[in-house]
């Protein structure tokens, strides 16, 4: 499974460039699939339905099969994340990029999305892991590779160069 985390603080941007991203690259014909990751500890499921009671009353997965939309939930014990992507790869085999929302510690592909008018300074100053930040604003170090936010054609390019072209 091919992925891209794309990274950040906060309300930097983070949703609406992975939207943006997706639309692009699916309207230029790829498949894209995509992931949120949250440190957030919540409950994924419905408390109360028939899933949740089945989940709670032990079973080890439980899934969900409607007409529009399908399904699954697990407790994923696996320490690191990046061990846990494997668990998604058979339900994305069939998208030729997967777009991470978050998980700044992973040891895959990441990209920062970055505002100046936020007033943080970019994760890249401290992760040298990050291949760019994606701004219109310059950069607070002028070494650090940089990506137009807008318009997202340069960054759909590299996206498109690095990762989907044989």
């Amino acid at each position: 499974m091919q992925r891209l985390h794309v990274i950040g603080r906060k309300n930097h941007g983070k949703t609406t460039l992975v939207s943006e991203l997706i639309v692009r690259l699916t309207e230029l014909g790829y498949r894209v699939g995509a992931i949120k990751h949250t440190h957030h500890d919540h409950e994924l499921d419905t408390p109360g339905k028939d899933s949740h009671r089945h989940r709670t009353s032990g079973a080890a997965c439980v899934g969900i099969l409607s007409p529009q939309l399908n399904a699954c939930f697990w407790k994923d014990e696996t320490a690191r994340d990046d061990e846990r992507y494997a668990a998604f790869a058979v339900m994305f085999a069939n998208c030729d990029l997967v777009i991470v929302e978050g998980d700044s510690q992973t040891g895959a592909d990441k990209i920062e999305v970055w505002r100046q008018a936020q007033g943080d300074a970019p994760l890249k100053a401290a992760d040298p892991t990050i291949l760019a930040i994606v701004t219109d604003d310059v950069a607070t170090d002028p070494s650090h590779s940089k990506l137009a936010r807008s318009p997202i054609d340069e960054l759909i390019d590299w996206i498109v160069n690095r990762y989907l072209r044989s």
